[in-house]
Protein backbone atom coordinates (compact mmCIF):
# COMPACT_ATOMS: atom_id res chain seq x y z
CA UNK A 1 0.00 0.00 0.00
CA UNK A 2 1.64 3.45 -0.98
CA UNK A 3 1.28 5.81 1.78
CA UNK A 4 1.13 9.51 0.35
CA UNK A 5 1.22 12.48 2.03
CA UNK A 6 -0.66 15.57 1.16
CA UNK A 7 0.53 18.43 -0.39
CA UNK A 8 0.44 20.81 2.38
CA UNK A 9 2.83 18.38 4.02
CA UNK A 10 5.54 19.71 1.10
CA UNK A 11 5.20 23.35 3.65
CA UNK A 12 7.03 21.33 6.40
CA UNK A 13 9.80 20.05 5.36
CA UNK A 14 12.69 18.40 8.60
CA UNK A 15 13.60 20.76 10.38
CA UNK A 16 17.84 21.42 10.65
CA UNK A 17 17.68 21.04 14.71
CA UNK A 18 17.50 16.95 13.77
CA UNK A 19 20.48 16.74 11.59
CA UNK A 20 22.26 18.99 13.79
CA UNK A 21 21.69 16.79 16.73
CA UNK A 22 22.39 13.66 15.04
CA UNK A 23 25.55 14.67 13.65
CA UNK A 24 26.40 15.74 16.94
CA UNK A 25 25.74 12.63 18.63
CA UNK A 26 27.67 10.84 15.83
CA UNK A 27 30.71 13.19 16.56
CA UNK A 28 30.42 12.33 20.33
CA UNK A 29 30.75 8.90 19.70
CA UNK A 30 33.37 8.61 17.03
CA UNK A 31 35.71 11.27 18.38
CA UNK A 32 34.47 11.42 22.35
CA UNK A 33 33.75 15.05 21.58
CA UNK A 34 32.50 16.80 24.85
CA UNK A 35 29.46 18.52 23.33
CA UNK A 36 28.36 21.89 24.47
CA UNK A 37 24.75 22.81 23.43
CA UNK A 38 23.50 25.79 22.71
CA UNK A 39 21.26 24.58 19.99
CA UNK A 40 17.46 24.23 21.61
CA UNK A 41 15.94 26.94 23.71
CA UNK A 42 14.86 24.58 26.25
CA UNK A 43 15.45 25.62 29.80
CA UNK A 44 18.01 23.93 32.12
CA UNK A 45 16.92 25.24 35.16
CA UNK A 46 14.31 23.39 37.07
CA UNK A 47 10.89 24.94 38.10
CA UNK A 48 11.14 26.30 41.08
CA UNK A 49 9.91 24.00 44.34
CA UNK A 50 6.78 25.26 44.86
CA UNK A 51 5.77 24.52 41.49
CA UNK A 52 7.02 21.49 41.76
CA UNK A 53 4.86 20.58 45.05
CA UNK A 54 2.04 22.10 43.10
CA UNK A 55 2.16 19.38 40.49
CA UNK A 56 2.82 16.46 42.08
CA UNK A 57 -0.14 17.53 45.02
CA UNK A 58 -2.59 17.95 42.08
CA UNK A 59 -1.91 15.14 40.05
CA UNK A 60 -2.74 12.76 43.26
CA UNK A 61 -6.30 14.21 43.28
CA UNK A 62 -9.17 12.18 41.35
CA UNK A 63 -10.76 14.62 40.86
CA UNK A 64 -7.63 16.45 38.37
CA UNK A 65 -8.27 14.04 35.45
CA UNK A 66 -11.63 15.27 33.54
CA UNK A 67 -11.49 17.16 30.39
CA UNK A 68 -11.05 20.95 31.46
CA UNK A 69 -11.91 22.61 27.96
CA UNK A 70 -11.26 26.07 28.52
CA UNK A 71 -8.67 27.93 30.75
CA UNK A 72 -10.26 28.07 34.24
CA UNK A 73 -11.26 30.69 36.23
CA UNK A 74 -8.25 30.56 38.59
CA UNK A 75 -5.85 30.46 35.90
CA UNK A 76 -7.59 33.36 34.04
CA UNK A 77 -7.84 35.53 37.28
CA UNK A 78 -4.07 35.26 37.60
CA UNK A 79 -2.91 35.74 34.43
CA UNK A 80 -5.12 39.29 34.90
CA UNK A 81 -3.41 39.91 38.09
CA UNK A 82 -0.13 39.26 36.90
CA UNK A 83 -0.56 41.99 34.09
CA UNK A 84 -1.79 44.40 36.55
CA UNK A 85 1.15 43.68 39.35
CA UNK A 86 3.73 43.34 36.48
CA UNK A 87 2.64 45.52 33.62
CA UNK A 88 0.34 47.94 35.30
CA UNK A 89 -2.37 46.48 32.23
CA UNK A 90 -6.34 46.05 33.28
CA UNK A 91 -6.96 43.05 31.68
CA UNK A 92 -10.51 41.05 31.81
CA UNK A 93 -10.30 37.45 32.89
CA UNK A 94 -13.65 36.51 31.57
CA UNK A 95 -13.30 38.41 27.98
CA UNK A 96 -9.59 38.82 27.09
CA UNK A 97 -7.48 35.78 28.01
CA UNK A 98 -7.26 32.99 26.81
CA UNK A 99 -5.24 29.47 27.33
CA UNK A 100 -3.23 27.94 24.75
CA UNK A 101 -1.64 24.40 25.05
CA UNK A 102 1.98 26.30 25.00
CA UNK A 103 2.44 29.47 22.76
CA UNK A 104 3.50 27.79 19.43
CA UNK A 105 -0.06 26.33 19.44
CA UNK A 106 -1.52 29.74 19.57
CA UNK A 107 0.66 30.93 17.29
CA UNK A 108 0.25 28.64 14.47
CA UNK A 109 -3.65 28.85 14.76
CA UNK A 110 -3.89 32.67 15.24
CA UNK A 111 -3.18 33.10 11.52
CA UNK A 112 -6.18 29.91 10.29
CA UNK A 113 -8.81 32.31 12.45
CA UNK A 114 -8.03 35.95 11.19
CA UNK A 115 -6.29 35.05 7.38
CA UNK A 116 -8.30 33.79 4.29
CA UNK A 117 -6.08 32.24 1.52
CA UNK A 118 -3.99 34.97 0.20
CA UNK A 119 -4.39 38.10 2.00
CA UNK A 120 -1.10 39.16 3.67
CA UNK A 121 0.70 38.63 6.80
CA UNK A 122 3.66 40.45 7.77
CA UNK A 123 6.26 38.96 9.72
CA UNK A 124 10.31 39.07 9.83
CA UNK A 125 13.33 37.82 8.46
CA UNK A 126 14.74 36.37 10.53
CA UNK A 127 12.06 35.00 12.34
CA UNK A 128 10.61 32.19 14.79
CA UNK A 129 9.67 28.92 12.69
CA UNK A 130 5.91 28.94 13.66
CA UNK A 131 4.69 32.12 11.97
CA UNK A 132 5.64 31.02 8.68
CA UNK A 133 3.75 27.33 9.65
CA UNK A 134 0.92 29.18 10.46
CA UNK A 135 1.16 31.46 7.91
CA UNK A 136 1.06 28.44 5.30
CA UNK A 137 -1.54 26.40 7.20
CA UNK A 138 -4.04 29.46 6.36
CA UNK A 139 -3.22 29.50 2.87
CA UNK A 140 -1.92 33.28 3.76
CA UNK A 141 1.02 35.10 2.32
CA UNK A 142 4.25 36.38 3.81
CA UNK A 143 5.63 39.30 3.57
CA UNK A 144 8.90 39.42 5.28
CA UNK A 145 10.25 42.40 7.05
CA UNK A 146 14.66 42.43 7.14
CA UNK A 147 16.12 42.50 10.44
CA UNK A 148 19.20 43.50 10.40
CA UNK A 149 22.22 46.25 11.57
CA UNK A 150 21.11 49.36 9.38
CA UNK A 151 17.95 49.21 11.49
CA UNK A 152 18.49 48.08 14.99
CA UNK A 153 17.50 44.95 14.40
CA UNK A 154 14.14 46.30 14.59
CA UNK A 155 11.50 45.48 11.65
CA UNK A 156 11.03 48.99 9.59
CA UNK A 157 7.48 49.87 8.97
CA UNK A 158 8.33 52.38 7.29
CA UNK A 159 10.21 50.33 4.59
CA UNK A 160 7.36 48.30 3.85
CA UNK A 161 5.47 49.53 0.68
CA UNK A 162 2.16 51.13 0.67
CA UNK A 163 0.47 48.93 -1.38
CA UNK A 164 1.52 45.85 0.67
CA UNK A 165 0.74 48.05 3.88
CA UNK A 166 -2.93 48.13 2.68
CA UNK A 167 -3.60 44.65 2.30
CA UNK A 168 -1.94 43.22 5.06
CA UNK A 169 -4.27 41.94 7.38
CA UNK A 170 -2.20 40.75 10.33
CA UNK A 171 1.64 42.00 11.89
CA UNK A 172 3.55 39.37 13.88
CA UNK A 173 6.09 40.88 16.05
CA UNK A 174 8.66 39.36 18.63
CA UNK A 175 10.12 41.44 20.86
CA UNK A 176 13.11 40.33 22.96
CA UNK A 177 13.10 38.04 19.86
CA UNK A 178 13.95 34.79 18.58
CA UNK A 179 16.15 34.27 16.61
CA UNK A 180 17.29 37.89 17.28
CA UNK A 181 16.82 39.43 20.49
CA UNK A 182 15.70 43.45 19.84
CA UNK A 183 14.00 45.20 22.79
CA UNK A 184 11.08 46.50 22.73
CA UNK A 185 10.02 50.33 23.90
CA UNK A 186 7.10 52.17 24.73
CA UNK A 187 7.75 54.43 22.08
CA UNK A 188 7.99 51.57 19.15
CA UNK A 189 4.88 50.06 20.09
CA UNK A 190 3.01 53.07 19.86
CA UNK A 191 4.68 53.39 16.49
CA UNK A 192 2.84 49.89 15.37
CA UNK A 193 0.10 50.56 16.70
CA UNK A 194 -0.42 53.72 14.84
CA UNK A 195 0.99 52.14 11.87
CA UNK A 196 -1.87 48.90 12.82
CA UNK A 197 -4.56 51.51 12.82
CA UNK A 198 -3.75 53.54 9.60
CA UNK A 199 -4.11 50.25 7.61
CA UNK A 200 -6.56 48.41 9.46
CA UNK A 201 -4.17 45.61 10.55
CA UNK A 202 -4.41 43.40 13.34
CA UNK A 203 -1.19 42.83 15.65
CA UNK A 204 -0.01 39.66 17.54
CA UNK A 205 3.20 40.48 19.80
CA UNK A 206 4.79 37.30 21.17
CA UNK A 207 5.72 37.65 23.96
CA UNK A 208 7.95 34.75 25.12
CA UNK A 209 10.70 36.08 26.63
CA UNK A 210 8.88 39.08 28.38
CA UNK A 211 10.66 38.33 31.80
CA UNK A 212 14.20 38.09 29.95
CA UNK A 213 15.62 41.75 30.27
CA UNK A 214 18.78 42.13 32.43
CA UNK A 215 18.14 46.70 32.39
CA UNK A 216 15.53 48.07 33.72
CA UNK A 217 12.93 47.56 36.18
CA UNK A 218 10.24 45.68 34.55
CA UNK A 219 9.60 43.68 31.47
CA UNK A 220 7.77 45.48 28.39
CA UNK A 221 4.76 44.28 27.54
CA UNK A 222 2.94 45.48 23.68
CA UNK A 223 -1.00 45.89 25.79
CA UNK A 224 1.17 48.55 28.39
CA UNK A 225 1.16 51.03 25.12
CA UNK A 226 -1.63 53.29 24.72
CA UNK A 227 -4.51 52.19 22.47
CA UNK A 228 -2.63 48.78 22.08
CA UNK A 229 -6.29 46.50 22.70
CA UNK A 230 -8.16 48.34 20.35
CA UNK A 231 -5.76 46.84 17.53
CA UNK A 232 -3.89 43.62 18.88
CA UNK A 233 -3.33 40.54 21.31
CA UNK A 234 -0.13 39.54 23.07
CA UNK A 235 0.66 35.85 23.62
CA UNK A 236 2.83 35.29 26.12
CA UNK A 237 4.41 31.72 27.47
CA UNK A 238 5.05 30.08 30.76
CA UNK A 239 8.08 27.74 29.17
CA UNK A 240 11.02 30.00 29.60
CA UNK A 241 10.11 32.33 32.04
CA UNK A 242 9.26 29.16 35.04
CA UNK A 243 10.35 26.62 33.47
CA UNK A 244 7.36 24.70 32.50
CA UNK A 245 8.08 23.73 28.80
CA UNK A 246 6.59 20.19 28.60
CA UNK A 247 3.75 21.55 30.85
CA UNK A 248 2.88 23.32 27.57
CA UNK A 249 1.14 26.33 28.99
CA UNK A 250 0.69 29.71 27.83
CA UNK A 251 -2.14 32.23 27.27
CA UNK A 252 -3.45 35.01 24.36
CA UNK A 253 -4.78 38.30 26.34
CA UNK A 254 -5.54 41.52 24.93
CA UNK A 255 -8.86 42.23 22.08
CA UNK A 256 -11.93 40.56 23.09
CA UNK A 257 -13.01 40.22 19.59
CA UNK A 258 -9.30 38.72 18.79
CA UNK A 259 -9.87 36.30 22.06
CA UNK A 260 -13.27 35.87 20.87
CA UNK A 261 -12.66 34.60 18.05
CA UNK A 262 -9.91 32.06 19.00
CA UNK A 263 -12.14 30.79 21.83
CA UNK A 264 -14.26 29.93 18.86
CA UNK A 265 -11.67 28.11 16.79
CA UNK A 266 -10.09 26.06 19.76
CA UNK A 267 -13.44 24.51 20.79
CA UNK A 268 -13.54 22.40 17.77
CA UNK A 269 -9.80 21.37 18.05
CA UNK A 270 -8.82 20.66 21.93
CA UNK A 271 -10.14 20.00 25.31
CA UNK A 272 -8.35 21.51 27.07
CA UNK A 273 -4.73 21.38 29.28
CA UNK A 274 -4.68 18.80 32.24
CA UNK A 275 -5.87 21.03 35.42
CA UNK A 276 -2.77 20.09 37.81
CA UNK A 277 -1.26 22.16 34.82
CA UNK A 278 -3.13 24.59 34.74
CA UNK A 279 -3.65 25.54 39.03
CA UNK A 280 0.36 24.98 39.10
CA UNK A 281 0.60 27.74 36.49
CA UNK A 282 -1.51 29.96 38.26
CA UNK A 283 0.50 29.64 41.32
CA UNK A 284 3.47 30.58 38.77
CA UNK A 285 1.85 33.64 37.67
CA UNK A 286 0.76 34.78 41.49
CA UNK A 287 4.06 34.21 42.56
CA UNK A 288 5.97 35.61 39.26
CA UNK A 289 7.94 38.33 41.08
CA UNK A 290 9.54 35.47 43.49
CA UNK A 291 10.13 33.38 40.70
CA UNK A 292 11.76 35.63 37.90
CA UNK A 293 13.81 37.65 40.02
CA UNK A 294 16.37 34.63 40.08
CA UNK A 295 16.07 33.35 36.74
CA UNK A 296 16.98 37.35 35.85
CA UNK A 297 20.14 36.90 37.44
CA UNK A 298 21.33 33.83 36.37
CA UNK A 299 20.17 34.32 32.49
CA UNK A 300 21.60 38.24 33.26
CA UNK A 301 25.42 36.77 33.95
CA UNK A 302 25.25 33.89 31.24
CA UNK A 303 24.15 37.00 28.78
CA UNK A 304 27.37 39.15 29.79
CA UNK A 305 29.58 36.31 29.34
CA UNK A 306 28.31 35.37 25.91
CA UNK A 307 28.30 38.67 24.25
CA UNK A 308 31.66 39.80 25.93
CA UNK A 309 33.37 36.72 24.96
CA UNK A 310 32.31 36.56 21.64
CA UNK A 311 33.35 40.06 21.04
CA UNK A 312 36.16 39.60 22.62
CA UNK A 313 37.32 36.66 19.48
CA UNK A 314 36.23 38.92 16.60
CA UNK A 315 32.58 37.78 16.34
CA UNK A 316 29.73 41.44 15.33
CA UNK A 317 27.42 40.29 18.01
CA UNK A 318 23.85 41.95 17.82
CA UNK A 319 22.97 44.55 20.84
CA UNK A 320 20.40 43.36 23.15
CA UNK A 321 19.98 43.46 26.92
CA UNK A 322 17.11 40.69 26.90
CA UNK A 323 16.49 37.41 25.78
CA UNK A 324 17.40 33.68 25.46
CA UNK A 325 19.66 34.22 22.66
CA UNK A 326 22.79 36.00 21.32
CA UNK A 327 22.31 36.38 17.92
CA UNK A 328 25.76 36.92 15.94
CA UNK A 329 27.83 37.31 12.87
CA UNK A 330 30.72 35.16 12.46
CA UNK A 331 34.13 36.09 10.78
CA UNK A 332 34.71 33.03 8.60
CA UNK A 333 33.93 32.67 4.68
CA UNK A 334 31.29 29.78 4.77
CA UNK A 335 27.74 29.83 4.60
CA UNK A 336 25.61 29.39 8.37
CA UNK A 337 24.70 25.63 7.93
CA UNK A 338 28.11 24.63 6.84
CA UNK A 339 30.06 26.47 9.16
CA UNK A 340 27.35 25.18 12.07
CA UNK A 341 28.75 21.96 11.24
CA UNK A 342 32.05 22.28 10.88
CA UNK A 343 31.47 23.61 14.21
CA UNK A 344 30.41 20.81 15.97
CA UNK A 345 33.20 19.00 13.77
CA UNK A 346 35.79 21.15 15.58
CA UNK A 347 34.88 22.27 18.81
CA UNK A 348 31.82 20.33 19.20
CA UNK A 349 30.01 23.12 20.19
CA UNK A 350 26.30 23.37 18.73
CA UNK A 351 24.94 26.09 17.77
CA UNK A 352 21.81 27.26 15.13
CA UNK A 353 22.46 28.59 11.60
CA UNK A 354 20.97 31.77 10.60
CA UNK A 355 18.99 30.72 7.85
CA UNK A 356 16.96 28.41 9.58
CA UNK A 357 14.88 31.64 10.34
CA UNK A 358 15.23 32.81 7.33
CA UNK A 359 17.07 33.90 4.29
CA UNK A 360 18.43 36.96 5.88
CA UNK A 361 20.04 35.18 8.66
CA UNK A 362 22.80 34.10 6.65
CA UNK A 363 26.27 34.71 8.02
CA UNK A 364 25.03 34.59 11.53
CA UNK A 365 24.15 31.84 13.98
CA UNK A 366 21.81 31.64 17.25
CA UNK A 367 23.42 30.33 20.52
CA UNK A 368 21.01 29.40 23.50
CA UNK A 369 22.13 30.93 27.03
CA UNK A 370 21.06 27.54 28.15
CA UNK A 371 24.39 26.08 29.84
CA UNK A 372 26.02 27.61 32.91
CA UNK A 373 28.32 30.37 33.08
CA UNK A 374 32.13 28.01 32.82
CA UNK A 375 30.28 25.80 30.25
CA UNK A 376 29.69 29.23 27.79
CA UNK A 377 33.36 30.10 28.65
CA UNK A 378 34.70 27.46 27.45
CA UNK A 379 32.60 27.09 24.12
CA UNK A 380 33.87 30.36 23.62
CA UNK A 381 37.48 29.31 24.14
CA UNK A 382 37.01 26.21 21.90
CA UNK A 383 35.59 28.77 19.05
CA UNK A 384 38.61 30.77 19.80
CA UNK A 385 40.53 27.91 18.05
CA UNK A 386 38.56 27.34 14.74
CA UNK A 387 40.69 26.84 12.01
CA UNK A 388 38.40 27.79 9.01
Amino acid sequence: MEVVPSKKMSLFEPAIFGHLKKFAKEQEEQKGLDLIDLSLGSPDLPPHPMLLQSMSDLSKRATSYGYTLTGSKEFNEAVSSYYQRVNHVEVDPDTEVLQTIGSQEGLVHLPIAFCNPGDIVLTTNPGYVAYAAGISLAGATPYYIPLDETNGFLPDLDAIPEHIAHKAKLLILNMPGNPVPMSPSIEYFTKVIKFAKTYNILVVHDAAYSEFYFTGNSPISFLAAPGAKEVGVEINSLSKSFSLAGARVAYIVGNPKMVDIMKRLKSNLDFGIFDPIQSTAAVALNHAEEITADLRKTFASRHSILMKGLQEIGWEVAPSNGGMFVWTKYPYPLDSISFTFKAIEETGVLMVPGTAFGSNGEGFVRLALVQENERLQEAVKRLKTMAV
